[in-house]
């Protein structure tokens, strides 16, 4: 990810108090194995700067309620056609944002099955949708 996003993320998440705890790179060897994935470096970026973090949504890492894990196995369990993806966020209607192998980030729509690709990247799709308050 750009610096320039990185700082504004940092003092907007600094300002809030809405920062989480980086990940290592143990935790993220260990996701990726149990996923059967490759986190792309966007998603990397951003979870060993903020771990679990608001950035217009909330994106998961390690802790709390959902994380990147438990979100994207139990996603699995009932739509194995995301198998390759791995869900980094909830768009507040149910629909798990994810991110395809080729780094971009899609939703999927769970009533219908369906994904729509909502930008290139993480980085591009927090740079299109991140707005400070």
């Amino acid at each position: 990810m750009k610096q320039k996003l990185i700082e504004r993320l940092s003092t907007f998440l600094n300002k809030h108090k809405m920062r989480g705890t980086p990940a290592t790179d143990e935790q993220i060897e260990q996701a990726e194995k149990v996923l059967n994935v490759k986190f792309s470096s966007d998603y990397i970026d951003f979870i060993k700067h903020f771990g679990r973090a608001w950035a217009d949504i909330e994106i998961f890492a390690f802790e709390g309620n959902e994380t990147v894990v438990g979100y994207t196995q139990s996603l699995r369990e009932v739509h194995a056609e995301t198998s390759e993806n791995y869900a980094v966020a909830d768009d507040g209607a149910g629909n798990p944002i994810m991110i395809n192998p080729k780094g971009e980030v899609l939703i999927f729509y769970h009533d219908n099955g369906e994904n729509e690709i909502l930008a290139s990247s993480l980085e591009v799709f927090i740079e299109e949708n991140f707005e400070e308050w």
